[in-house]
């Protein structure tokens, strides 16, 4: 992934080759920082302030100092017009800084990896794999840090296995997120996805299908499902803002017909976007 523009607080844009964070700031010493990715669309952010309000959440369940909302907006205006009005993935980042000092805001603009449109062209696979529902706060439900080391270290299992992505599941069975996404299944005129009372991450993306869903006729239910009822599905798909709607041909090694929702809610999605 080719990074295009890179700003951070007190500095402007900077070289992205060059060295940003310090060596004792809590973000690399113990993870302590918060984030969102979402996608550029026309050199437009989708849905930025809905970022925004998610990365202040995050951050104040982490208990990092405030973020500070203008300053990160202000990055993102400086590295836009390196997306030239194209497609592009945007990072923001919130550091917890060193102990006694100043938090650390980052815009990191990137291309799109071409792999995202390949792979929905084909659709996608993906085993269940144990995960944890977070139902405390000290497991930070619906937080984004960069302690995402469980995550990563569940896709390059996934991969290992032959599949695209991972699906957590708790030790009851029941659905809950992707390693990086949101998980939807459908069933006649019926969407289904796992309930943020699981403690799933409230994806942007997701927000905006519900909205859209209904709009092709569909029906949206949250809920606590067992997995025996995404494997059973007519179709299913995993939502994301930098993914967008990915289409599921396989769970498990079994396969999944390909349905009309997903590529239905795809181009609903790019329209909302081009509004």
């Amino acid at each position: 992934m080719s990074v295009l523009a890179l700003a951070v607080t007190g500095r402007g844009l900077v070289d992205p080759a060059e060295p940003v964070i310090r060596a004792d700031d809590e973000a690399v010493l113990r993870g302590r920082a918060a984030f969102e990715t979402l996608r550029v669309y026309g050199g437009k952010p989708f849905r930025l302030e809905a970022h925004l309000d998610r990365l202040a959440a995050s951050a104040e369940s982490i208990g990092l100092p405030r973020v500070e909302r203008r300053r990160l907006q202000v990055l993102t205006g400086l590295v836009l017009p390196k997306a030239e009005r194209g497609d592009a993935s945007l990072r923001l980042v919130w550091t917890a800084g060193p102990t006694g000092g100043l938090p650390s805001g980052l815009a990191l603009l990137s291309e799109v990896p071409m792999w995202i449109e390949e792979t929905r062209e084909r659709g996608a696979s993906a085993v269940s794999l144990l995960g944890v529902r977070a139902a405390v706060p000290w497991l930070l439900p619906g937080v984004k840090s960069t302690s995402y080391a469980v995550n990563m270290a569940a896709e390059a299992e996934a991969h290992r296995r032959g599949a695209d992505e991972a699906i957590f599941v708790d030790a009851d069975g029941i659905v809950l997120e992707g390693t990086v996404t949101n998980v939807w299944w459908r069933r006649s005129k019926t969407l289904y996805t796992p309930s943020l009372d699981l403690g799933i991450l409230a994806g942007v993306t997701r927000a905006a299908l519900m909205e859209l869903a209904p709009e092709r006729g569909y029906r949206v239910e949250e809920g606590h499902f067992p997995l025996e009822e995404l494997q059973a599905a007519d179709e299913a798909f995993t939502s994301s803002s930098v993914r967008e709607i990915m289409p599921l041909v396989a769970i498990d090694e079994r396969p999944l017909e390909r349905g009309p929702a997903a590529d239905e809610l795809q181009q609903e999605l790019r329209e909302l976007a081009a509004r």
